[in-house]
């Protein structure tokens, strides 16, 4: 997803997992980029392990961080009970636009 130099810098990003199978976990990183090729080393944002259905939100802050144009997440699933099936989720992944904690709501 293409983020603009200037305007809105601040996101919420938002987590529902609607299906999942016993004995595996989830993790859900969001990673940055100045140019769409280079994404760096490490994210710009971890969401915490998720194992059950249920929903989880965290902010991304990106007015301290210009030089981040582009997003993208990568996601991990990792299974440790025996034999089959292999880790299988259903979720849902949004990036939304949040306003900041005292913004200007046009009052």
């Amino acid at each position: 997803m293409q983020i603009g130099s200037a305007g809105l810098r601040l996101f919420v990003c938002r987590l529902t997992i609607r299906k999942v199978i016993e004995q595996e976990s989830l993790d859900i990183s969001i990673w940055g980029s100045p140019d769409g090729s280079n994404w760096g080393t490490g994210p710009i944002l971890k969401l915490p392990q998720r194992f059950y259905p249920g929903n989880a939100q965290m902010v991304i802050d990106l007015r301290e961080r210009p030089e981040v144009k582009f997003v993208r997440a990568r996601w991990d699933v990792n299974r440790w009970g025996r034999g089959w099936p292999q880790p299988w989720f259903r979720f849902e992944l949004r990036l939304e636009p949040a306003e900041p904690v005292g913004g200007d709501r046009g009052h």
